[in-house]
């Protein structure tokens, strides 16, 4: 295949693995009612910990788990637990609770940056693309897809000026509610990868 064709076999799987269309509306809802410059500090962070999470994972190669006696299914389960804590914790507060506390909490590491921007999906899919198309095509299409992640969260704000602060509020919930289905889904298959559950 051409470098062209190359690029695209990776970024087509990378881009359904990191779903920017799915980050962006979870965006939203964890950083509504938070100032613009806080808001861009944490999407900043997030891309920049998913980065140096799946370079890092990239680059060591499947070695790196083996080292830590981790699986992916391992991951799956510990990410879903946090993602799930932190979605019921959105759930039951406050606005001004949850806007005093995320000023305090370093949430765009964890679970922006991971794993809801590079989650178990992305690093699998990293290490699968690096074996058929080689690191540095893969590499190049990671920072493409996170590249597209930065532009819409980095916009986030523009959509939300067109919403009534009734429908950011209520969206928030709904999404932290989603956040909840997502946390439960990636602890299933974590278990059912684990041969816990059938």
């Amino acid at each position: 295949m051409s470098a062209p064709e190359l690029f695209f076999a990776a970024f087509v799987p990378l881009f359904v693995a990191v779903s920017p269309l799915t980050i962006l509306p979870l965006f939203l809802g964890m950083t509504e009612g938070l100032e613009p410059a806080v808001e861009r500090q944490l999407a900043w962070r997030g891309v920049g910990t998913g980065a140096v999470v799946a370079a890092i994972v990239l680059l060591l190669g499947k070695g790196l788990f083996t080292f830590l006696g981790i699986t992916v299914d391992d991951l799956r389960v510990a990410g879903g637990i946090i993602l799930f804590m932190i979605a019921i914790h959105d759930i039951i507060h406050s606005r001004e609770a949850r806007k005093n506390a995320d000023a305090d909490a370093d949430f765009g590491v964890v679970p922006l940056g991971v794993p809801l921007i590079v989650g178990p999906a992305t690093l699998t899919a990293c290490l699968v693309l690096a074996d058929a198309h080689g690191q540095p095509v893969v590499l190049g299409a990671l920072v493409a897809n996170l590249a597209i992640v930065a532009v819409l969260i980095l916009n986030a704000r523009r959509l939300r000026r067109v919403m009534r602060p009734a429908i950011t509020r209520a969206f928030g919930k709904v999404m932290s509610l989603f956040l909840a289905a997502i946390a439960v889904s990636m602890v299933r298959h974590g278990l059912v990868g684990l041969g816990v559950v059938g």
